[in-house]
């Protein structure tokens, strides 16, 4: 398993000085992150198996985990001083054809070695990990992959025509026996190494079969490079092969250390193989860019809730090899190494001083930092508004937040260009994020009428996305969808079958507006549309709409029209006003009196129940429509109305005398302003 890295006991003592014991240490590692899955005793070693997680592969790797025990436990990390090795020689070329796919190439030829069984040690050493012996030269070539996490390949260089090495793609059709000796075809998806001829190995991945170091072999062609990780993988997965090698590749080397782990190995080659080294050579690589965070010590303190010395945050930092200079008292800057690709922000580098410092020792408290009221005030207010529309009688429905782009065109108000395209949609259904509910309450309804319901009266409270000025935006909304006749039972009237229609979702409005305690709203009817906008305070906020034709038929809804509200809750929210006040129950008896008149048509009613609340001053406590009729007996154009007058006075019971005056008030404004002829 390629996940999994073994290391021994004895060979991670080659690098730090180890003094607790075999169990211990794998305790330390595992609550460091480094979960020991297995520790096996066997030939007076231990065995330790650790799942290495994808974005650490300076964890496959001996010296890698012999640096985090050098800083779980407190000391020196002891890394061979290697002298690295150069030999030029200018008949020998190296070409890449694209450096994108090859940042570093090194090579290392060393003649007149005798190939042949490795040396006890050595064997052992691979055996206890799993790694099968093959030959002195190959073994070498795994026991550095292993111990240093740079992959090598040996190349017998009496297989090689010419003296040249040339990093290319595939060509199609072109074919490779790999050592495993099956035939691989390649194409312009594969990395190969090649010589003039032909590929001599899948680059980072497996070697070719025509130039496998051998017992025959005399000289050999030592590689080292950096291989760019997606080309690896895309040609492994191609080809069908897996290797530790290609493991590593596709997770990123450390290319810092190829050229120390190329001359490590072909010292070791000449120590236990013989031969010369007569070339030592590599392609020139850009030299990588230096990570610079910025640490602040009292944020360290405050995410983890401990306080940490800052001499303490820096000699963990530097056990892991960061480099951590002070900047001031109470702040650090710390250069990250090559081999950590995965810190890049302050936080990832406080991850790192808990996990050294131990987890253990953060103490278990609850958070002191407050959260903040809003979040919860808005999660409590979405809950109150579900709570009021059910008891209003709608039903909640959840819906997908991915629809399709075509929906756009006939279900929303806003532009096309305003939606967010998702990059690698499952299916055209799901090609953008919803700039609006419509979408989905209408899929919704056709639903439900498909399955043979009558009346839908449904809710839904979710966020909505679009872009304003390039810029994503995500907006919470509340959209209500009514269709189809409702029937019920009403006291005195027997059986009432209403039609859903604008009014109907108005009075949802109007209830709900009065429960947050939003004021100042307005109906405003919409220009040439069939739509009613909705708006507090002057801002449009909503918009109450019958869904057109062409939409209807889309949803495969037939003879029945469908209402929809759609209304930004986040303008709703800074407009609440959810603090509930006590009023005393009424101590004396109010007045009602009812006006009965004709006016044209056009005249909104929230203008006369206004203009009556103004001339009705303090004693009017309230004023509401009890009857709208139109008939033989009503002009057309116009239509009949009433409204109720409750007057009262919390200090004692009114007469006649003080409420004739008022009431003859409010009969007058609306004579004289809206043309109201009495009845």
């Amino acid at each position: 398993n390629n996940s999994k890295m073994k290391v021994t006991y004895n060979w991670l003592r080659d690098f730090v000085e180890i003094k607790i014991a075999p169990q211990a240490l794998a305790e330390k590692l595992t609550m460091a992150g480094l979960e020991v899955t297995s520790l096996e005793e066997r030939e007076g070693d231990f065995i330790f198996e650790i799942e290495i997680t994808s974005n650490r592969p300076d964890w496959l790797s001996v010296i890698g985990i012999a640096r985090e025990v050098a800083a779980i436990t407190g000391k020196s990390l002891k890394v061979p001083q290697v002298k690295n090795l150069k030999k030029e020689d200018a008949g020998f070329k190296i070409e890449i054809a694209d450096k994108k796919d090859c940042p570093l190439y090194t090579a290392k030829i060393i003649k007149g070695v005798k190939v042949g069984p490795s040396p006890e040690w050595l064997k052992k050493r691979l055996e206890l990990i799993g790694c099968r012996s093959v030959n002195n030269i190959v073994d070498i070539t795994n026991y550095v992959l292993f111990e240093w996490g740079e992959p090598l390949h040996a190349f017998d260089l009496a297989r090689l025509a010419d003296s040249s090495i040339l990093v290319r793609r595939g060509k199609p059709n072109e074919k490779i026996i790999t050592i495993d000796g099956a035939e691989k075809v390649l194409n312009a998806d594969v990395l190969v190494i090649a010589d003039k001829d032909r590929p001599m190995a899948v680059a980072g991945v497996m070697g070719g079969k025509s130039s496998e170091v051998v017992l025959a072999t005399r000289d050999i062609l030592l590689e080292a490079a950096v291989f760019n990780p997606i080309v690896v993988r895309r040609g492994r997965r191609q080809l069908g092969l897996d290797s530790d090698s290609a493991y590593r590749f596709e997770r990123g080397v450390d290319g810092a250390i190829v050229e120390t782990a190329s001359s490590y190995a072909a010292a070791l080659i000449q120590k236990l193989a013989g031969g010369i080294l007569v070339l030592a050579t590599s392609s020139k690589a850009a030299k990588p860019k230096i990570k610079k965070i910025a640490l602040n010590v009292s944020t360290v303190q405050k995410t983890l809730g401990v306080n940490i010395a800052a001499a303490k945050i820096k000699k963990i930092l530097q056990g892991l090899w960061f480099r951590a200079k002070s900047k001031t008292k109470n702040s650090l800057i710390v250069e990250v190494p090559f081999f950590r690709q995965d810190v890049n922000l302050e936080i990832d580098l406080i991850e790192e001083v808990a996990r050294i410092y131990g987890y253990e020792l953060i103490p278990q408290t609850l958070p002191a930092i407050k959260p903040r009221g809003t979040v919860l005030q808005t999660r409590d207010t979405v809950s109150s508004i579900k709570n009021i529309l059910v008891g209003l009688g709608l039903n909640e429905v959840i819906t997908y937040s991915l629809i399709d782009r075509d929906m756009l065109k006939n279900c929303t108000d806003r532009e096309n260009n305003e939606a967010i395209e998702i990059l690698n949609p499952l299916s055209k259904e799901q090609g953008i994020l919803r700039p609006s509910l419509v979408s989905g309450l209408g899929n919704c309804v056709a639903y439900n009428l498909n399955q043979q319901q009558d009346y839908v009266n449904i809710f839904e409270i979710a966020k909505v996305f679009y872009n304003v000025s390039g810029n994503p935006k995500e907006e919470l909304v509340l959209g209500i969808a009514l269709c189809g006749i409702k029937s019920g039972f009403v006291s005195g009237q027997g059986l009432i079958r209403e039609e859903a229609g604008f009014l109907h979702l108005k009075g949802i409005v109007e209830s709900l507006f009065s429960r947050l305690g939003v004021k100042d709203y307005a109906f405003n009817a919409q220009d040439g549309s069939p739509c009613l906008a909705l708006s507090v305070q002057g801002e449009k906020i909503g918009i109450i709409n019958r869904l057109g034709k062409a939409f209807l038929d889309e949803l495969g809804i037939k003879n029945k029209d469908v209402f929809i509200l759609e209304v930004s809750l986040d303008k709703v929210f800074s407009r609440s006003q959810l603090k509930k006040h006590f009023l005393e129950l009424p101590k004396y008896p109010g007045i009602v009196r009812d006006i009965s008149f004709i006016l044209k048509e056009d005249v909104l009613v929230s203008q006369i129940l206004k203009a009556a609340q103004e001339k009705g001053g303090s004693l009017l406590r309230q004023v509401k429509v009890v009857d709208s009729y139109k008939g033989k007996q009503i002009p057309p154009g116009y239509k009949g109305l009433t409204i109720s007058c409750l007057y009262r006075c919390q200090e004692r019971t009114l007469t006649e005398a003080e409420v004739s005056p008022v009431h003859n008030l409010i009969c007058g404004v609306l004579t004289e302003r809206f043309s109201a002829k009495m009845r």
